[in-house]
Formats: C-alpha cells, sequence, structure tokens
C-alpha cells in the first residue's frame, strides 16, 4: 500500500506565496510521476502540476505557469509545490496523486492516477 500525505495549506493573502509538501509512505517504490490536482468550492478536480519519476520532465496548467513550481526529492520521499504570486481564484482544497508508470501521456486526468493524498485547504484573500 502507498499512503500520501499532504501539508502546508493555509490562508495568505493573494499575491503571497505557500509551499505544499506530500509525503509518500508504504511501497514507495511503487510510485513514478508525482501530481497536484486542486478542486474549489462547487467545481470539479483540476490537474495544477506533475513531476516525472526521473524529476527530468514536469508540466503544468495554464492558469498556474509561471508562478507555481513543482518539485521531488526523492530522498525524502517528497514532493512539493512552490506557489507564488497567489490569487483569489488558486482557493481550493489541493490533492496530492501519484501513479504507478512513468509517462507523457493522459498525466491531466484523474482517472491516471492510483494513489490519492486526503487533501490540504488553501484559501487566499483579496
Amino acid at each position: 500500500q502507498v499512503q500520501l500525505a499532504e501539508s502546508g495549506g493555509g490562508l495568505v493573502q493573494a499575491g503571497g506565496s505557500l509551499r505544499l509538501s506530500c509525503l509518500r509512505s508504504g511501497r514507495t517504490s511503487s510510485v513514478y510521476d508525482m501530481a497536484w490536482f486542486r478542486q474549489a468550492p462547487g467545481k470539479e478536480r483540476e490537474f495544477v502540476a506533475i513531476v516525472s519519476w526521473s524529476g527530468g520532465a514536469r508540466y503544468y496548467a495554464d492558469s498556474v505557469k509561471g508562478r507555481f513550481t513543482i518539485s521531488r526529492d526523492d530522498a525524502k520521499s517528497t514532493v512539493y509545490l512552490q506557489m507564488n504570486s497567489l490569487k483569489p481564484e488558486d482557493t481550493a482544497v489541493y490533492y496530492c496523486a501519484g501513479r504507478g508508470y512513468s509517462g507523457s501521456g493522459g498525466y491531466s486526468l484523474i482517472g491516471a492516477y492510483d494513489y490519492w493524498g486526503q487533501g490540504t485547504q488553501v484559501t487566499v484573500s483579496s
């Protein structure tokens, strides 16, 4: 089994920054690509960013490109999401996700991921 646990959410003013962390535990060797999704109230869960198992490939949603950075430290079994220049529309529950393979296909699809965390709330005030 694989467990994912997010942390680092909170309340921040517009223009501020937050860094989210996602700690993997259990059979961590079963997890390759890691991603972040988010879900705002009344909206569907949406893709935010993904980092490949090697760290060599990263993709972002257009809405966060240039403001968010995803990274991974496999020595710490942790994936990060550095969020800068936050906007009120970034308010959401942020979820960490992992999948048991690496590849560029379908990375923005919820169904492409095998493992999910419980989420951490990010609130950006105007």
